[in-house]
């Protein structure tokens, strides 16, 4: 129920990114009429491509919202990476196309006309951008939801590059020098590439199941701080994103006496650190192995009953060891 309400929250706020794209594409759109600035036409562009972006991510958010199926054994989350992947490539034509565009005006410079007015409709598109682009965000982050992040980092880099245009059309506003507009829309054409850049950065580490180094410090820190003294040994964990699921797959190291029920309660105790952790709809696959006798000088139990060495010391578990392949021992 957690899960789903979150898919039906992400829907509902990209659903009103998108209005939100279509209503301020129109007032750029009047504003570069009325006053044939090259600047305020760069925030028309990105307009057009949050428009696209926002039908983009509301498609890949209703899709991702699938149940996993037979051809889909792991849901449908990873075509968030690729609808931010696509909304970044769009931002970084929408950068290239300014920069054409800025250059063309700077050799032939035209005249502009009714700034006072055009300022005034830019200024309200960066007030909107940046509140729906926070909720976004925020939102997103919330919920795991890629394309909900990248929308809303789209929505609030477009207030960033508008305040520059603004400062810039003001100074022209006050000089009257035309060749400053182009400088300005080229200027903020490089900040969009740049934005443009770091989202297709994220989402390709995405698609290729990069870890996630912050994250998983976090389960670390949390599984040191939790750890049952029936957990000998944790190694080979990794941690896969789908869209808002997390798929944990590790080798749990538990006493070898320990039935199969016992076990398992030691693995769900697991899960549900993690679930607590993270509040996310958790896949955990763990596979339990029994200890040897060249666990005992790591094994914090104290009341083994049928140990075979001393305690030694206790390893404490770190990004680096605990995705090794092997048990942990004292010489390792």
């Amino acid at each position: 129920m957690i899960e789903l309400n979150a898919h039906v929250q992400n829907i509902k706020i990209q659903r009103w990114v998108l209005v939100l794209s279509v209503s301020l594409l129109f007032a750029k759109l009047v504003a570069y009429y009325l006053t044939h600035s090259v600047a305020i036409l760069t925030d028309a562009l990105e307009a057009i491509v949050n428009v696209v972006a926002g039908i983009l991510g509301l498609y890949s958010l209703r899709l991702s919202a699938k149940p996993k199926d037979t051809d889909h054994p792991y849901g449908h989350g990873k075509v968030e990476f690729l609808s931010a992947a696509t909304e970044g490539l769009m931002i970084i034509v929408a950068g290239v196309l300014i920069i054409i565009e800025a250059v063309a005006q700077l050799i032939n410079p035209e005249p502009l006309h009714k700034l006072d007015i055009g300022m005034a409709l830019i200024a309200i598109t960066a007030i909107a951008n940046y509140i729906m682009g926070t909720v976004s965000i925020n939102t997103g982050k919330k919920n795991s939801s890629m394309a909900l992040i990248a929308s809303g980092t789209h929505l609030r880099t477009d207030t960033y590059s508008t305040i520059g245009l603004l400062a810039g059309l003001l100074l022209i506003y006050i000089t009257n020098i035309l060749w400053l507009d182009s400088v300005v829309a080229i200027l903020f054409s490089f900040f969009i590439l740049y934005t443009g850049l770091r989202i297709i950065r994220s989402s390709v580490a995405g698609i290729m199941d990069e870890t996630d180094k912050v994250l998983l410090e976090q389960l670390v820190t949390k599984l040191n701080e939790t750890r049952s003294k029936n957990w000998i040994d944790l190694h080979n964990l990794r941690i896969i994103k789908y869209g808002s699921t997390l798929h944990l797959d590790c080798h749990l190291t538990v006493p070898w006496y320990l039935n199969v029920h016992e076990a398992h309660d030691e693995v769900e105790k697991l899960g549900d650190i993690v679930r607590k952790k993270f509040d996310h709809s958790i896949e955990l696959f763990v596979h339990s192995d029994g200890c040897l006798p060249t666990s005992c000088p790591i094994c914090i139990k104290d009341d083994c009953p049928v140990r075979y060495h001393k305690h030694q010391r206790r390893i404490e578990w770190t990004v680096e060891n605990i995705q090794t392949d092997k048990k942990h021992q004292v010489d390792t």
